[in-house]
């Protein structure tokens, strides 16, 4: 097994994935207000000339400075010897496409990259507010080139949580409209911002206390990942073990509610939300 890149070396890797980024992110600005979303294979999954153009500028940025490593990119799939290597480049062009279609502020440029599928540097690059978060293994986590630190919140009952919905859920019984429901009722609210990597880097920067999601693809948490960990969070699977980025689900708080929600999550199944009065479900992390 190869050993984790030195801090030098992480350092220059952040760089790039930072000019990726931002590459990523003037293309996606450039669109802005003149966009026609097409739907992909899937119902409700879209793509636009944005998403496509910024992958071309972040893959240009990337292949440019590090030809030898390969790229998974959420329109182009997989570009170079990708069970060669022990890195991996996992970028998402535009992450909340729905969102940049319908002119909602909520979307970002991610670049996560993994080492032995392990995410080891992150950078979410949000065009609509200018802001950039940055992270690498070891070397801590920044907004806007700041540090940035998780929130103190300790009680489920006083935390701000956010969630999404997977682009299958008119067609499986696999959903998270329980645990929205029911962690609804245990906390000040959940929000849904559509964007996997925003949502991740408001966790990291102490905006929101927690999150959870399946149905998720590498390149929407890739970055993610390493910012909430770098800036002093906690990152898992449902049930507390150690997250797989390549599963499609996980759970990341501040670390402080990280048991609290995980408990409240393997509850949900037990529970007839739909025919149990509100007020009769049981409390967790009060």
């Amino acid at each position: 097994m190869s050993q984790l890149p030195d801090q030098a070396t992480l350092q220059r890797l952040l760089e790039i994935a930072t000019e990726a980024a931002l590459a990523g992110a003037a293309v996606v600005r450039s669109f802005l207000g003149k966009i026609e979303a097409e739907e992909k294979g899937r119902s409700g999954d879209l793509v636009t000339a944005a998403d496509r153009a910024s992958e071309t500028a972040t893959i240009e940025v990337l292949s440019r400075h590090c030809p030898q490593i390969p790229i998974l990119a959420e329109e182009s799939g997989a570009i170079g010897g990708t069970q060669n290597s022990d890195y991996l480049w996992a970028i998402d062009p535009l992450d909340g496409t729905t969102n940049f279609a319908h002119q909602y502020p909520f979307f970002a440029v991610s670049i996560g990259l993994l080492f032995q599928g392990q995410p080891i540097v992150g950078v979410v690059a949000d065009p609509e507010r200018g802001e950039l978060f940055r992270a690498a293994k070891g070397l801590g986590a920044t907004r806007d080139r700041i540090p940035m630190r998780v929130s103190r919140t300790d009680q489920l009952s006083r935390s701000l949580l956010v969630t999404g919905f997977a682009y299958d859920r008119r067609d499986t019984n696999d959903t998270n409209y329980p645990e929205f429901c029911y962690l609804t009722h245990l906390t000040q609210g959940v929000r849904r911002g559509g964007s996997a990597s925003i949502d991740l880097a408001y966790v990291a920067c102490g905006r929101l206390d927690g999150y959870w999601e399946r149905g998720l693809s590498l390149w929407d948490i890739a970055a993610g990942i390493v910012l909430v960990q770098e800036a002093g969070g906690q990152v898992s699977a449902y049930d507390g073990s150690p997250v797989n980025p390549s599963s499609g689900r996980l759970v990341a708080t501040n670390g402080h509610l990280h048991d609290q929600l995980c408990a409240a999550l393997a509850m949900v199944p037990q529970l007839d939300l739909w025919h149990q009065p509100p007020a009769t479900w049981p409390k967790v992390g009060q």
